[in-house]
This record gives C-alpha cells, structure tokens and sequence, in this order.
C-alpha cells in the first residue's frame, strides 16, 4: 500500500520493469566493459515511450504526471546506470528546458523527434572552472543582431557526442556588470559551424552513456535560437535543476533497490559455518537497514513527485530527495560489496558495478553539500 501510487503508476513499473530486464540487463555488463553507448537500446527505451512521457501528447509525450516518469527512471537504474543517466539526463535536462521554456514553435520544431529515441539532446552547464560555483563560468555569447555568437567550453555534459544527439541548450554569460553576470541560454543544433563535441572515455563510472566536451569557436546560432529571453539563463538552469534532482534521486533509489535484491539473493544462496550467510545476525541486520533506508528514500522522492504534481513548491524535497537517496544508495552498495566479499570485487559480479556507478550520484547536479547548503536555506538557517 503506498498513497502516492494509482493504478497506473503499478502498471508503469511493472513494463519498464520488464523491458529493463529484458533488453537492458543482458547487455549492460558488456557495454560497461567496452565503454559503448548503444543507440539501439537508447531507441528501444523511446519506443517504450520513456521519453518525454511527462508531456502532452501534441508534442510527442503521453500525458503522464511527473511520478510516472520517476518510477521508469528508478527501474532502469535498478539494473544499469548508464542507460538510466541517458533517460534521466535527456529527460530532465534535454527535453525539461525546452518543453518549460520554450515557444512554441521550439516545442513543435524540437520536442517530437526527442520523445521517439531517435534524437536526443543535451544540457551545456558544467565547465572547468564552473561546477557548484555558475559564477565561474567563462562561455560568452555576443548578440550581433541577427545571430548570437558563442565561444567558450564545456565538460562532463550528458548526452552530448553520440549519433542521436541533435543539439545542446547552452548557458553562456552575455553581459557582465562589475562582479555580476547575466547568462542566456541557446538551443546550438547538431552540425552548427563552430561547435563541435568529443566523447570523454575513461570514466569510473555509467560506463556505457555518454559523457562529453564541447568546444565553441565562433559557433553562430540565430537570432531565434535563444530559450526564453535574454538574462533568464540562472532561472532556467535552477528550475532545470530542481526536477533534475528528482531524476538523480530515482537513480539512486534505483541503484539501492537493485544492489539491495542482489545481495539479499547472494546472503541466502552463499553458506559458510553450514548456513546461509543471510541467517547470521551481522548480515541479516544490514541487510534490515538497507531495506529501511530504501523505504524511507522512495517515501520522500514520491513525496517530492507528489507536490510537483500537484503544483505545490518542492524544490526544498527535491534537494532532500537528491541527497538521501544519493547518500543510500552508496551506503547499500558498499554494504552489498562487504556482504559478497572477494566476490564482491570482481566484474562477474554486478555489485561491482552498481559499486562503481553510485559514486557520480553524490555529485552530479548539485554535490550533497550543496544539496546540504540549499536544504539549510530553506529550513532559515
């Protein structure tokens, strides 16, 4: 029994459930170890309708509340990261922007080929000297009238150099005045003069998506390219962020969910002392915590989903959301690893990765302590 769920949202997570162990499982541990992004299982998660399912049909969604597409995030995750920060990044920070603050001839143009799988598209935030801190950031865009001209970098963006992906919302500074900048953000399309992207490789983790570097040099976009208007490029990049959040948080649910049922599996199939190690009161307790903590990070994200849909503020349960289920899902994982011992270590075993994947959730989109920092804000510390 859970008050945040319908019928429907049972019915979601049983077919994702399904197609994730049909189609992504089997292949996840292989694609992880060749670090290759697989555009046939990024189109098969659009032919699922997992992207874009929070929109209106007009542009390619379904029509589903927010919850829905949390719930498809979290069963991804439950057996591979890296197509579950495809889904969770093009969702959020692809489709997320464009959808809230675009015209809407940008929704019509852009929106419909993002929700089939076919195309995907990306978020130009981080850089260099810009993480937590977007003051940092250097891209500038110069208005010339009928263009805008941008020239700058970016890192560690999702989605940003494989086949499918069409284009990137960039945040650029366009005025700066004293020690404040303003920032804009711009729609840059696949194969812009200027721009051109390079797939990161050698990652820890999420092995299989794809992670980038842009470069701009004299990268002209129109006039009409802009998103929102000019100087809204902090707005779009907080609100973005607070759903992003949410994505994050699903992971991480996920990823506790999946570690967690792999090792309860393991504790009562591995016997030392002529028992199932589960029966000993050291694991049976750990493996009673982490069950406590998954509860507990599934009841505050669908909370936070709740309110979101229901257009109450929850950008405070956003940033609690991100950080608990983050921090557990290192937590369960770690512990997974201790309970499987040297096994635990090795690539055969999934634990390992799931090990390995749950380290970027404490990062990515807000670290825990700025997760930490925006949660004290709002309590009035």
């Amino acid at each position: 029994m859970d008050p945040f769920l319908k019928e429907e949202h049972h019915i979601i997570r049983q077919a994702v459930r399904d197609f994730a162990e049909r189609e992504i499982k089997p292949l996840a541990a292989e694609l992880d170890e060749k670090e290759e992004f697989s555009p046939e299982l990024t189109e098969k998660m659009g032919e699922m309708g997992l992207f874009g399912m929070f929109l209106p049909e007009k542009y390619g969604g379904h029509g589903s509340d927010y919850l829905s597409y949390i719930i498809a995030v979290e069963e991804v995750a439950r057996v591979d990261g890296s197509h579950a920060a495809t889904l969770a990044a093009h969702n959020s920070l692809g489709i997320g922007p464009i959808y809230n603050f675009g015209t809407e001839e940008q929704k019509l143009k852009y929106l419909p080929g993002l929700c089939s799988g076919k195309e995907l598209w990306a978020f130009g935030l981080t850089e260099a000297e810009a993480g937590s801190d977007s003051r940092g950031t250097k891209t500038f865009v110069k208005d010339l009238g009928r263009f805008w001209e941008i020239n700058g970098s970016k890192i560690f963006i999702t989605n940003g150099s494989n086949p499918q992906t069409m284009g990137v919302t960039v945040q650029a500074v366009s005025a700066i005045n004293g020690d404040e900048k303003e920032f804009t953000c711009l729609l840059v399309e696949k194969d812009t003069p200027g721009w051109k992207s390079q797939a990161m490789h050698g990652k820890l983790m999420w092995r299989a998506s794809d992670t980038s570097q842009m470069f701009f040099d004299g990268c002209f976009v129109p006039k009409k390219n802009i998103l929102g208007e000019r100087g809204m490029g902090s707005k779009i990049m907080l609100q973005t962020l607070d759903s992003g959040r949410l994505s994050i948080a699903a992971m991480g649910l996920g990823l506790a969910q999946g570690a967690f049922e792999m090792t309860l599996e393991y504790a009562k199939e591995r016997k030392q002392f002529g028992k199932p190690i589960s029966k000993f009161q050291i694991n049976s307790f750990k493996l009673a915590d982490m069950a406590t903590k998954i509860e507990l990070a599934r009841n505050l994200l669908y909370k936070a989903c709740w309110l979101k849909d229901n257009n109450y503020p929850f950008e405070k349960e956003a940033a609690m959301s991100k950080l608990y289920c983050s921090e557990i899902a290192k937590q369960v994982a770690d512990e997974g690893v201790q309970i499987h011992g040297g096994y635990g270590l090795m690539k055969e075993y999934p634990i390992e990765r799931f090990y390995r994947d749950q380290r970027l959730l404490q990062i990515g989109e807000g670290t825990s302590e700025i997760q930490r920092l925006v949660i004290s804000r709002y309590i009035g510390c």
